[in-house]
Parts: C-alpha cells; structure tokens; sequence
C-alpha cells in the first residue's frame, strides 16, 4: 500500500497492490480526487476518520464513518482488505470502515458485491476511466435488487449484458461453470443482505476478477512458474450475451444463424426489421391469453432464464403449486424452479415481458412459458429451409437473399460494384431495398473453393458471433451459383491500407494498436471463446476487414476447421494458406493447430507496425524476410529501426517495443514455444513481464523450387502452388 501513479500519468493516488506484483494495483483510496503533486499525507483522525490531505492540508478524501472509537487504527489485512477499527477488535462487523465495502475495479476473494438490505450500502464494482485514470469509468459490475436479484454489467444506467440470477449452484448465465481448482463462487440472500462473492478452493493460490476500461470483465491466476498474472478467463461478449439482443419473447442460439427466433407461439413484431436482421423489438403473441379460460404451458429447457426484475419468487413453493399461482394471475408470463438443486425447488414467476433469453447446448434451465390453448395443440411447423445446397440444409439455416434481389443489389454484379477480387472469386458493394448496404462474395466456377469450403465457410461463420468477426448475413444457391451475403466493411481490407503508401498515413500508431487489439481478441474467440474450437488458417492482411470507425473483423473462413473436445492439433495431406503467413509445422509437415494461427498473427503484427510484407520483403544487407529482419534488429538491440520513427513518440517507444517482442514471440520456430491467444491478449493489455523470443521459423523467404515438393510444381488460379500446396 502507498502513494502511486498509473502508467505516465503524473496524479498520484493512495492504492492497494499485491506484494508479488507491485503493478496490480487492486483498490484506489482517492480514485476520483488525485492528488496533483508529491506532497500528500494519508493520517487517522481522533474519531477514527482515515483523511488523505494535500499540500495545503485540504482534505481530499475521506472515509465516511457512523461512529467513534477511542483508540482507532487503520490496518492492511492479508486479504488486501484496509480497515478501521477500534483498538484490537478483529470481528468484521465491528469494524468502523474497511475498503471492501468500497470496491472499485478488483473483486478479491471475500470481498462482497451486492447490499446491504439493513444499512442501504450497495457494494458496485466500476471500471477506471483508462488504464492511466483509476477514476470511476463507464461500467460497472453490481446486483440488480429488483424481483429475483442478479448480476449485471451496466454501461451508465444501460444494462450491457446479464449474468442471470442465482440457482443454487450458479448463476444461470453460466451454464458450463462447474467446479475448478481456483474458485468457488458464493450467493447469500437473506433479511439482511444480498451478496456474491468468490473464495478460493486453495489458499495458496492468487486468484482477483477485475472489469477493465471497456468493460470486459477477466479473471487472472498467479503463476509462480513464470511470476506473472495468467489469464484464466474473460467475458468477451458474443451477440448472445448482448442484453436482450433478440428482444422480448424471443430466444438468442448462438450456436443457429439467424441467433434469434422467436418463441413457440409468437410472431416478429415487425416482420420488416426482421428481415433486415434487426431483432431489437422482438416477438408479440400470435394469439392472445385468455386469463383462466384454457391458457396452457410450453416447456424449454437448456435455458439462461429470462431477465427477473419483474419477478416474484417463493423458496417454499413446489413446482406443480407455481404451475397454479402462474395460471390464476393473469399477469404470469412463465415460471420456473428457483433452486435447482436436487430434483428442484421453489418457485419462480415473471409477470411482465420475457426479456433476454438464451439457449445453451449444454447446461441451462427448464422454462414454462404461458400460451393460449390453441398454442397448445398446434404441431411442431418444420422450419424452411433457405439455401438449398443439401450439404447447408443438414447442417445449418440461413436467411435467404434470393439471386434476383442480390443481382439487382449489385446492379446485375456490375464492375463498378465491384470491391475486390479474393482468392475464391469476386467482392461486390450491395443495396438492398430496405437500403442495408452489403458485401457479396460470389464464388468464381474457376476458383480454388468448391462446395466444401463453401459449405464450410457457411457452417462455420453463421454460428461464431463477436464484435471482431465479419457477421455473415445470407447466403445464395440459386442456379448453381455459391453465394455469401455479408455486413459491408466500408474501409475494405487492412491490408489495403498499411501495403499503401498514403493510405497508410491514416494509420496512426495508436489506431494500428488498436487494430491488432482486436484482431487478437477476434482469434482468442475462435479458439477458446467460442461453442467451437476454430482454427482459421488463412489469417492475413487482406483477410482483416476494417468497419467505419476501423474496427478490425476477421473474414473468410473458407479454409478454416473447428476442433472438438480435447482435439488440439490435426494433420492434412491437403495444405492450404496463404505464403508468408504459413507456419513452419503446418507448411512442411501438414500439421496444424491453434499455434499455427498464433504465427499468423505474428507475421501480422510485424507488418502492421512496420507496413511492410513479410512475403517480398526486401533489404539491400540481407537477403532475410521480414520475420528474419526484425529478429536481426531485435538481437541487437535496434528493433525500433523496424518502425517509422516518425509516427514514434517517447510516450510509446516502450509500448512499440513490447508488441515487436510479443509479434516475435508469435513467429518462433516450435509451436510449443509460441503463446496461446489468451496469453497474447494478457501481454497485450498489461504490463505482465514478457518471455524472450527465440529465433523464428521461416526467416529467410524461400522460393518455390527451395520447398520440398517443388518437383511437382503447377500453376493455380491463385498463383504459383505446388499439387498439394495450395498458397495463395
């Protein structure tokens, strides 16, 4: 504990951090007021009041206390709990003050979020403003008391995404949460308070749960092994998680494309937006409640139960007495059991809206939602299919844009609408009539891609959803033709901009920061984030698209594969890629992995901060790639030579620096030496101490005829290639 400044920042603040990592700051005193010089005094009033005086001796901040003692003390418990108490009295609730009823961006172990019901205190986490401003910021992390209190992530007086309540093991937006070897949760709702907290299965374990400035929420455990913060978990957020995405009486399935249908019963409230992919206002009745006359249930399960702020619920009550209290109020919209221990307990009704619903594969809640009695005898209509390709209709449904309107979009696919050429066929710029502006990926008879990398795309990009993902809109197989419809990226690909010598200029260093930011959380969903384990390999400049505000999406998943269960590496005779992107392993061998995409972010770092091509790369001393130049300089010590120093500040030379090393760290030769995506995102977003490089793989560029199956080299629609190497 002691005086600190975050980052460059020249505020100084009284804080709290763990002694194994004096970088961790997990409380802040005077988040809101800090201190502007180096003066500053932290003292104990007479009456127990802990004061933070400034130079002129003006009171900056304060504890806020109810009584007095005789002989305060203010004393740093082992749990990173500061309390004020009287003489040696150690009972908690005796306590004058203590900072864990205070919490600010760092939840530790035993330190509560909820309230108390008797004395009105509410326990909220919020995020700091930035990473250098420990201020209050956007999001906070607290307990919705209303009906059946749960868990909420709030942007202002927005709720951003939901939790869900508590059912006796879990929070039911956490279905696949069982137990771990590094924490327990715990829920406490009683006349007094409500609360959760977490408590650590091995005490000899650091685990803490922060929310950072942009309101991802992320667990991290300590690792003696490499004296670092490890990223165990993080909350970045898919469609599904979005609160209520899908708007009332409708169900979000990340695992389906479209994610949103509506419930058994009821019809979109308005068709139109729909159709245009807009679910916001969600589903109404197809036929209305007639209250006691016949109204009748429809059972879900595998559930994350609607939002419950207008609930009511009874722990007594079981389940056959809440089907009869849900029938005889007219304002019941479902029910549920409130405890799912067991075989099940207590009672649960919503009497208002179904609001953010979402279906799980595995795990969830059983849900009984009240319809009409004509609901009740209709039979299960088949859903139509809408891409007729029969390999599409057994695996998936999309959305259909038919040939005539996606023609007339691209004004009969005319040059002018064209937006590139990809290695798989053409781009073209889109508008439909509802005026959504989309991206057409029409694939070329003469292309490398058949109908299993169509399919594949298709199957695999409709059930990923993430904000650094290009969404996949439709899809078309009309007259033979293999045709995707996507959001339309107006700033096209990144690779477009860093290769271009004026538009590169757009692209300041802290926009290309920001970029590989996203690119790296878009892969961290894809291999661990996601219902699947996504391997793309294709990653690549021209592969990245950037939005209006240049927010990078990954795209093009006709060459990726998705692992099951434990599978973490595969083998094909059938190598594709692109040159320059490919791993060592997977090039050379047919062997792929998540490291194999971890190299290609490498590669993609290094060319964003340096704007070159690895593939091309030329420098009049060596005969090196860019992969090898950049090592070449980074074991002399000369790495900032790989950047344009003049988009270089001393504010972030050391900030270039790490993601030249962490881009290094990518590319080494072994993947077993290369990081994860988690790791990648945690070197990312701290300070944590990175690990030294090792020499990386394919440091020279090597030509065709140096690969070893050059003796069987053919020509391509998509460049030189080998028979069974199909770079493009």
């Amino acid at each position: 504990m002691g005086f600190f400044s975050p980052g460059s920042s020249k505020s100084r603040y009284v804080g709290i951090w763990y002694a194994i990592s004096s970088g961790t700051v997990v409380w802040v005193a005077n988040r809101d007021t800090p201190l502007n010089d180096h003066s500053g005094v932290l003292t104990i009033t007479d009456e127990g009041v802990l004061a933070l005086l400034n130079s002129t001796n003006n009171v900056v901040w304060s504890t806020n206390i109810s009584r007095t003692a005789e002989n305060p003390v203010a004393q740093l418990l082992d749990t990173g709990n500061l309390v004020v108490k009287d003489g040696n009295v150690d009972d908690p609730e005796r306590f004058l003050w203590q900072s864990f009823d205070y919490p600010c961006d760092t939840l530790l172990p035993k330190m509560k979020i909820g309230r108390d019901l008797v004395t009105g205190l509410d326990r909220i986490m919020s995020s700091w403003k930035s990473t250098e401003d420990p201020a209050r910021g956007d999001f906070t992390v607290r307990l919705d008391p209303r009906g059946l209190p749960q868990r909420v992530l709030m942007k202002g007086n927005t709720i951003k995404a939901r939790t869900g309540s508590w059912n006796g093991l879990r929070f039911t937006g956490y279905p696949g949460v069982t137990r771990n070897p590094v924490f327990d949760y715990e829920f406490v709702m009683n006349q007094n308070e409500v609360y959760f907290d977490f408590t650590l299965v091995n005490t000899s374990v650091f685990s803490r749960y922060t929310i950072n400035p942009s309101g991802v929420a992320q667990r991290f455990v300590w690792m003696d092994r490499t004296r670092s913060w490890e990223l165990y978990a993080t909350s970045q957020p898919d469609a599904c998680q979005t609160y209520a995405f899908c708007g009332a009486y409708a169900t979000c399935d990340r695992d389906n494309s479209p994610a949103c249908a509506c419930l058994k019963g009821f019809l979109p409230k308005s068709p139109k937006d729909w159709k245009s992919i807009d679910w916001s206002d969600g589903c109404v009745r197809r036929t209305p409640l007639v209250c006691n006359i016949g109204d009748g249930f429809l059972k879900y399960t595998g559930l994350k139960l609607p939002d419950t702020s207008s609930s009511w619920f009874n722990a007594t009550l079981s389940l056959d007495e809440c089907e009869g209290l849900c029938l005889k109020n007219c304002s019941c919209t479902a029910y549920s059991n409130l405890d799912i221990r067991g075989k099940g307990s207590g009672c649960l009704l919503w009497l208002g809206k179904l609001i953010d619903t979402v279906v799980y594969s595995q795990g969830g809640q059983d849900l009984y939602i009240k319809v009409a009695s004509s609901e009740l005898g209709m039979t299960k209509r088949r859903p139509e299919k809408d891409c007729e390709n029969e390999g599409l209709k057994e695996d998936m449904e999309l959305p259909i844009i038919d040939l005539t309107a996606i023609a007339n979009a691209t004004n009969n696919f005319s040059s002018n609408n064209k937006l590139g050429e990809g290695g798989f066929g053409p781009v073209y710029k889109g508008t439909l009539p509802e005026g959504q502006v989309i991206a057409v990926k029409r694939l070329s008879t003469n292309s490398g891609q058949g109908p299993i990398e169509f399919i594949n795309e298709v199957k695999l990009i409709a059930k990923l959803q993430h904000r650094n993902l290009v969404k996949l809109l439709g899809c078309c197989t009309e007259e033979n033709e293999k045709i995707l419809i996507y959001e339309y990226m107006p700033n096209k690909s990144l690779e477009s901009f860093i290769f271009d010598e004026t538009k590169s200029k757009l692209l300041d260093l802290r926009k290309r920061i920001d970029i590989i930011g996203g690119i790296a959380k878009g892969l961290l969903y894809l291999h661990e984030d996601s219902r699947l384990r996504v391997i793309h390999r294709d990653l690549k400049a021209s592969n990245i698209l950037l939005d209006m505000e240049m927010n990078p999406k990954i795209s093009d998943f006709g060459l990726a594969r998705s692992f099951q269960g434990d599978q973490i590496v595969s083998k094909t005779h059938r190598i594709v890629g692109t040159y320059g992107y490919m791993s060592p392993e997977y090039a050379v061998h047919g062997q792929y992995s998540v490291k194999s995409d971890v190299f290609s972010f490498g590669v993609l770092v290094l060319e964003i901060l340096s704007g070159k091509k690895n593939r091309g790369f030329c420098h009049p001393d060596h005969h090196l790639n860019l992969l090898g130049h950049a090592w070449r300089l980074w074991i002399v010590d000369r790495a900032m030579e790989l950047i344009d120093e003049s988009v270089v500040d001393a504010h972030t030379r050391s900030e270039v620096l790490r993601l030249i090393q962490v881009g290094l760290l990518c590319v080494q030769q072994r993947p077993e030496d290369r990081p994860n995506m988690s790791y990648v995102v945690l070197m990312l977003g701290s300070e944590v101490l990175l690990p030294i490089p090792r020499q990386p793989g394919f440091y020279a560029d090597l030509s065709v005829a140096d690969s070893p199956s050059s003796n069987n080299a053919t020509y391509s629609a998509n460049g030189i290639s080998i028979s069974t190497f199909e770079a493009r």
